[in-house]
């Protein structure tokens, strides 16, 4: 554990875990120690909401005065004690999964991690979803690590010039600042690697405590590398190609060689997006090297101890390199590896694609060597799937092998005190640390009285932050007088009125200026004398996204309209603070991507714990959580519709449904159905979009699994391992020699009986699956039959009569025979993509009655 700098020798010990608690990044969420740093610094505390900046910044005497504080010591003690106990403490895991399983370590990959804002590794919805995965695996007990890498100037800080064009700034950033320590090895030392990749690359570790679980942070920042390496680590998303692939190389390669140095042999590695795929290639080497195999063999039994996560709703936002990027970087390491630069690079593309010199794709590399894939929501995974289809050409569309876990906040992280204090009172304190069982009816009894002043409270909040927010504009931009100052501020906005909220990275796809499609309307709507609105949005655009850039300006444009100035604000510099309060505080959060564009999209989710509703177009999480009783949606068909035809529903709905729902109070000045709405969102979506339930499905259908294939496979010096590959090579021969013949369909006495002769040459039986398969295109569905052996062919090896029978319940045309290669521990179709569909058009249909179809 590190010591502030200053931190006098003499006041460890009476300060006992003071520096252990500014640490760890649960005070995110966890606010017991808040009163600490108020103590300290309470302004500085506010202001960067870094428990570690606040203790490095404290002198000496302040220090030495506290120490000297009976009453502050003996809470200090408590708070640490408290601490303690609760990382000591068994949870979800310990009680419910260590016995019966043999998983003992996950590892989590992901390009950037949004746990605080006093550590900015982070740009936006990626980085979140992973610091809420890693902060409700420690709520869990799951045994996980996180590795990603530590960006010395992080993502751009955003500020505006005088006619709303967005300026990019990369401020300094001082690594003593935030809350990290340099991994240390046995001797004490700062553990450095060296990677060759293809230059020698000096690699310095650090680590970052989420409670329970540990995030290891790569760092090039070393004086010894050359100055361009120093720079690897410099900007999260930012330089050209090749400084990417340099950036992932080092997560990948360097994230593996990490754990291995800390003596972490994970089961599971989980691939948060593609950025991290050289990972299976760097698991892979090391079990060669472990185990005296040689790389395909390696690969075979480590991939299916990897699972890839796909974010991205359209192959182009998939990260691809030009072939002679991937030569020139990792063209040794191929060597070591034992094959060619060329067989590494058909890692990365589409094999079955004839166009030449194809880039190499870094999330065909992950599932090359994953053995399960999954989307983030039900429609992202149907898009996945659409856009993998052509790995697999001659599988069904339904069979792309990607499925999907929907995503889930941290809540603790981002509800408002007083709804935590709500939540407490009526379903406990540990509700997100297990099964959530009964929290909807636990959670039924608040009273409306109740829940109208969390959203009172929780509205105030946000109006004064606005004010705070603004001031802080009007001091920076303006030489205006502090009264008049003063009485701009207090005129913008009002805590009594309905607050929408919008907020997100400005990208064409997310229709961020929906809302301003007939700006005339939508003044007319803020403005309105009996029933107000005020709108706060916020967000940044990338630096290279210049018509994101022009969203933005749009707005800065029309929030200079006289009429609108105390009614909209454009917050600059969205970060996890504003964030805070923006989805503690509305009302109403608003979401108008372009179907299906949103994978899953989590910046609503946020809001439901605080009582906050949802307008969204039905995509990602939305088309998942709609009911009318939650919430409202667009009609989620762009196909079918205009921009303009769909601002019109937006508007339509704001006009006549969301701002007089909100309105229409009773004789006590509640508005029934608004709260009759937000008791069914908080009580029924809170707890089934949260990370709790993400990373429980995430253990039950992945974890567990893919830990017990790995070790499965691992295991007696690989011996199933070895097993695999040399049936895969069989598969690979034989496979062209089967035929089939004799082919018939018949209809008997309401059944369909199929019946044919197969010829599996060199193959068995065993090695095999004969089936029958149907499409239900308007349900999207399909149905497989097992075809049976009848009987062995006399005169032929390995040749078999199948035969099934089914109800004839649908045209017999719809059916269609098939072959598939089938091996229990095999992952299929991700290992062996082979199938035999079996030409109908020459069969023998025979048809024993006059109205059944044919």
């Amino acid at each position: 554990m590190s010591t502030p700098r200053y931190f006098p020798p003499e006041l460890i010990q009476k300060l006992d875990g003071l520096p252990e608690l500014a640490l760890d990044c649960n005070y995110s969420w966890s606010h017991r120690a808040d009163e600490i740093w108020h103590e300290l610094d309470s302004s500085l505390y506010q202001q960067t909401h870094n428990p570690w900046l606040v203790l490095q910044a404290a002198s000496s005497s302040r220090l030495e005065g506290l120490a000297n504080d009976e009453i502050f010591c003996r809470k200090l003690k408590d708070i640490v004690s408290e601490q303690r106990q609760s990382l000591a403490e068994k949870r979800w895991f310990q009680t419910e999964l260590q016995q019966s399983t043999q998983m003992q370590q996950v590892a989590y990959f992901s390009m950037e991690f949004g746990l605080s804002e006093a550590l900015p590794i982070y740009s936006g919805g990626l980085g979140l979803l992973a610091g809420d995965h890693l902060k409700a695996s420690n709520d869990l007990g799951l045994p996980l690590v996180g590795v990603g890498l530590l960006y010395q100037n992080g993502y751009f800080r955003q500020a505006f010039d005088h006619d709303g064009n967005q300026i990019a700034l990369y401020p300094a950033c001082d690594t003593g600042d935030l809350p990290i320590c340099p991994v240390r090895n046995d001797k004490g030392e700062w553990l450095r690697l060296q990677l060759h990749t293809p230059t020698k690359l000096w690699v310095r570790v650090w680590q970052a405590q989420i409670g329970r679980i540990k995030l290891f942070l790569l760092d090039t920042n070393d004086p010894v590398n050359h100055p361009v390496d120093r720079c690897i680590t410099t900007e999260l998303y930012g330089g050209g190609l090749e400084h990417r692939l340099s950036q992932e190389i080092l997560l990948g390669i360097g994230g593996w060689r990490v754990l291995q140095a800390m003596g972490i042999t994970p089961d599971v590695c989980h691939l948060n997006e593609g950025h991290a795929a050289f990972l299976v290639l760097e698991r892979a080497r090391d079990l060669m090297a472990e185990n005296d195999l040689d790389f395909k063999t390696a690969l075979a039994i480590t991939r299916a101890g990897n699972l890839f996560t796909t974010h991205t709703p359209v192959e182009a936002g998939f990260d691809q390199f030009s072939p002679h990027l991937i030569r020139k970087q990792l063209g040794l390491y191929a060597q070591k590896l034992g094959i060619t630069i060329e067989t590494l690079l058909d890692l990365g593309r589409n094999p079955h694609s004839t166009e030449p010199d194809l880039p190499f794709n870094m999330a065909y590399l992950a599932i090359n060597g994953s053995a399960s894939i999954n989307g983030v929501s039900r429609l992202h995974g149907e898009v996945s799937r659409r856009i993998f289809s052509p790995l697999f050409p001659s599988w069904s569309k339904y069979e792309t092998p990607v499925s999907h876990v929907t995503n889930g906040v941290h809540v603790p992280a981002w509800d408002s005190m007083e709804a935590d204090e709500l939540w407490t009172h009526l379903c406990g304190k540990n509700r997100w640390s297990c099964d959530h069982g009964n929290l909807p009816e636990q959670f039924n009894r608040v009273t409306d009285e109740t829940l109208w002043n969390l959203r009172a409270k929780n509205r105030t909040r946000l109006v004064k932050f606005v004010r705070d927010e603004y001031a802080r504009e009007l001091n920076v931009h303006t030489n205006i007088p502090e009264s008049e100052q003063q009485d701009l501020i207090q005129r913008l906005f009002d805590p009594n009125v309905m607050t929408i909220g919008f907020a997100r990275r400005f990208a064409t796809y997310k229709r961020p200026n929906l809302l301003l499609t007939d700006p005339d309307r939508l003044v007319a709507l803020l403005t309105n004398p009996e029933r107000p609105v005020q709108l706060v949005v916020s967000g940044k655009a990338h630096p290279a996204d210049m018509p994101g850039q022009a969203l933005i300006k749009a707005w800065h444009h029309f929030m200079r309209r006289p009429e609108i100035r105390e009614r909209t604000i454009f917050l600059s510099d969205y970060d996890m603070i504003t964030a805070e309060y923006l989805v503690q505080g509305v009302d109403l959060w608003i979401n108008t991507p372009l179907r299906p564009w949103e994978a899953c999209g989590t910046s609503g989710m946020k809001i439901l714990v605080n009582g906050g509703l949802n307008l969204s177009e039905l995509d990602g999480w939305w088309a998942e959580a709609y009911r009318p009783e939650v919430g409202w949606s667009l009609n989620g068909l762009e196909s079918q519709h205009t921009d303009a035809e769909q601002a019109e529903t937006l508007y339509r709905l704001l006009e006549n449904d969301c701002v007089p729902t909100f309105y229409n109070r009773d004789g006590a000045g509640i508005p029934r159905r608004w709260l009759g709405m937000m008791r069914e969102s908080m009580a029924k979506l809170t707890p089934y979009f949260s990370a709790n339930r993400m990373v429980r499905d995430y253990t039950s259908r992945y974890y567990l699994p893919l830990a017990a294939s790995y070790r499965k496979r691992v295991k007696d010096n690989a011996e199933l391992g070895h097993k695999l590959v040399r049936w895969l090579k069989h598969i690979d021969e034989f496979w062209p020699k089967i035929h089939v013949d004799n082919v018939v369909a018949e209809h008997q006495d309401n059944q369909y009986l199929f019946r044919m002769h197969v010829y599996l040459g060199e193959l068995t039986a065993e090695d095999v699956r004969v089936e029958l398969f149907a499409e239900a295109p308007q349900e999207a569905s399909f149905s497989v039959q097992p075809m049976d052996i009848e009987q062995a062919l006399a005169g032929a090896v390995n040749g078999f009569i199948y035969t099934t029978r089914i109800p004839a319940t649908r045209p017999i045309t719809d059916y269609t025979p098939r072959i598939r290669p089938f091996n229990p521990d095999c992952f299929l179709p991700l290992e062996a993509s082979y199938i035999f569909w079996v030409n109908m058009l020459n069969c023998m249909f025979s048809i024993s009655c006059d109205n059944c179809e044919q």
